[in-house]
């Protein structure tokens, strides 16, 4: 395909992707003091699976760590979710540099928000949402928030004195990341939203430092159950990123699921119109139930 249709393509799935208002949740609680530490909590709107509570699905928002992406251009994406009979928990946490917004992450911040949010969803969820079973979560997240889906699942394979390593495995279904920034090796070769990946990790004299802590390509094998879905025609986060966290996982002896979609770039994965999102919402049942 010509570089401008490919990019005419991409353009309009995101216009398509970005045009639904924001949906407001059923609650939202607070998983610490920031105004950005906090949860949106979406009850489910239909019954699905085989019956019982309903699954929970955490929700981690894409938009390169950077401060002007929140969480609510993935509102709907959270509510499809909920209409398909999951509970859902859409993620707030920490973005953008202190005293630059525009570039990506905050270290240590952003890694301690999703680590306190996932510490305190069980006992937020039993409050927020009594219809779902904390035990049966799945985290997915889409490009940015796909990396810390993965990094929430490796928490327990973190280096010893990580502050925010866990003594075991998290009590997760499954994970399932969307266009994930998976390889911080393979996303800075690609110049990934503009070296996002190098930005959050502090530059280039702290990149080699940190990267063992919240690169997910080395944080393996997790022991959880992990798919991931890419679109081939991605042209923000490429397909070559996910195959590498993919290969990475198989050296290590771990099997990841890697669904690849045809025609599909990087934004229908969350856009509730698109038939790219069905299959999002599949690949989370066949964890979750």
């Amino acid at each position: 395909m010509p570089d401008d249709v490919a990019a005419a393509r991409a353009a309009a799935e995101e216009e398509s992707a970005f045009s639904h208002p924001p949906v407001d949740p059923d609650t939202t609680a607070a998983y610490g003091d920031h105004p950005d530490q906090v949860i949106d909590f979406y009850a489910p709107r239909a019954e699905r699976g085989p019956g019982g509570p309903a699954p929970l699905v955490v929700v981690l928002h894409g938009g390169a760590w950077r401060a002007p992406h929140d969480r609510r251009h993935v509102s709907p994406f959270a509510a499809f979710l909920a209409g398909r009979g999951f509970g859902v928990a859409l993620v707030e946490y920490r973005r953008g540099a202190e005293g630059d917004a525009a570039l990506a992450g905050r270290w240590p911040d952003t890694f301690d928000d999703v680590a306190a949010a996932l510490d305190a969803l069980p006992g937020l969820a039993r409050e927020a949402l009594p219809q779902t079973d904390p035990r049966r979560t799945v985290v997915t997240g889409h490009s940015a928030g796909g990396h810390l889906a993965l990094w929430a699942a490796a928490r327990h394979v973190l280096p010893a004195g990580a502050p925010w390593r866990l003594d075991g495995p998290p009590q997760l279904r499954g994970v399932v990341a969307l266009a994930p920034i998976a390889d911080f090796t393979v996303a800075e070769k690609l110049d990934v939203c503009g070296h996002a990946a190098l930005q959050l990790l502090g530059g280039d004299e702290l990149f080699a430092e940190r990267q063992p802590y919240a690169d997910p390509a080395l944080l393996l094998p997790t022991g959880i159950a992990t798919t991931l879905v890419q679109g081939r025609a991605d042209l923000d986060v490429p397909q070559a990123v996910a195959e590498a966290y993919a290969d990475a996982a198989a050296k290590a002896g771990e099997v990841v699921g890697l669904t690849l979609l045809e025609d599909v770039g990087h934004f229908p994965l969350i856009d509730p119109v698109a038939d790219a999102c069905a299959v999002v919402a599949e690949e989370i049942a066949q964890l979750a139930w």
